[in-house]
């Protein structure tokens, strides 16, 4: 079975199918791929364990996971990346195996990225979906980007103009991720209503954008001594705290870094004023823990 993207919350509130496979490049698949592990964790799949089909994986892993029983006595999500989107030979024929008699109690997500006509009409593939799920992530025509970036405003009961949302979709250049961050950055900017378009301008221009990339930057290179540097400017610049977490908490996510997770849920306390703390220095450990181990 096949679904869109903006049919799966409407599926998920009905239960889980036990496979899902997500294949697209970019926020679309994320965040699809985030909403199916988390109805899994409300609908009390407990326990996630994480596969990473890179060379010399070993596809046993994948059926020993599926044997394993939950250490916390409830059903198990197996989250399964394949992020060549190529299993080979081998994965192939154990993807259809694995298809054939899909464990009890265990949901199976399986990501990959953007696939081309030929690995859609793999056998491989085929039989996941008939097995379960595919979503397809494709992204909105560029004729059509303003129209779902008004959506996105309107989840968070924001409205603007067609002018300020054609700049937008000029200013992302098609890239939904950019476009998803200068939205959510208007949410922390300006209270709920309709921007204008001088509004709309003023954050997407806004000087703290370099420091901010800057950050993301050196978040994904691993390298320490960026990161203090670009918290350093964006602290000179007052550039907003809530953006700054959410960038370095988007990283964390991304990692599935569970302790860096519960560390920015505190930073975050900080920043609304119900918990005490330096908020720069806890930001400048958070970004070293992410920095020194991709598990933390």
């Amino acid at each position: 079975m096949n679904l869109r993207p903006e049919q799966l919350a409407g599926h998920l509130d009905k239960g889980l199918a036990p496979l899902y496979a997500v294949h697209g490049d970019g926020l679309l698949a994320i965040e699809a791929a985030d909403a199916i592990r988390a109805a899994a964790r409300q609908q009390g799949y407990a326990e996630r364990e994480v596969l990473m089909v890179t060379s010399g994986f070993k596809w046993d892993d994948l059926f020993m996971a599926a044997g394993n029983l939950s250490l916390f006595g409830g059903d198990k999500l197996i989250d399964l990346r394949i992020p060549s989107g190529k299993p080979g030979r081998d994965g192939g024929e154990a993807l259809g195996r694995y298809c054939a008699a899909l464990p009890a109690g265990t949901v199976t997500l399986i990501s990959l990225p953007e696939l081309d006509w030929q690995a859609k009409k793999a056998a491989w593939f085929l039989k996941l979906a008939d097995a379960g799920i595919a979503i397809e992530c494709n992204a909105p025509a560029a004729a059509q980007l303003p129209n779902w970036i008004a959506a996105r405003l309107k989840q968070q009961n924001q409205t603007a103009p067609r002018e300020a949302l054609d700049f937008i979709a000029t200013h992302v250049e098609g890239n939904l991720l950019a476009a998803h961050q200068e939205i959510q950055k208007l949410a922390l900017l300006y209270p709920e209503g309709e921007l204008s378009r001088k509004d709309v301008e003023a954050a997407v221009l806004n000087v703290a954008r370099y420091d901010i990339d800057a950050l993301r930057d050196a978040l994904r290179a691993n390298d320490s001594a960026r990161c203090a540097r670009a918290l350093d400017g964006l602290k000179a610049e007052g550039a907003a705290l809530p953006l700054i977490l959410w960038t370095v908490a988007n990283e964390a996510r991304q990692r599935a870094a569970r302790a860096a997770l519960l560390h920015a849920a505190r930073i975050d306390r900080m920043i609304k004023g119900v918990a005490r703390g330096d908020v720069w220095d806890e930001m400048l450990q958070l970004t070293l823990r992410l920095t020194r181990t991709r598990t933390a």
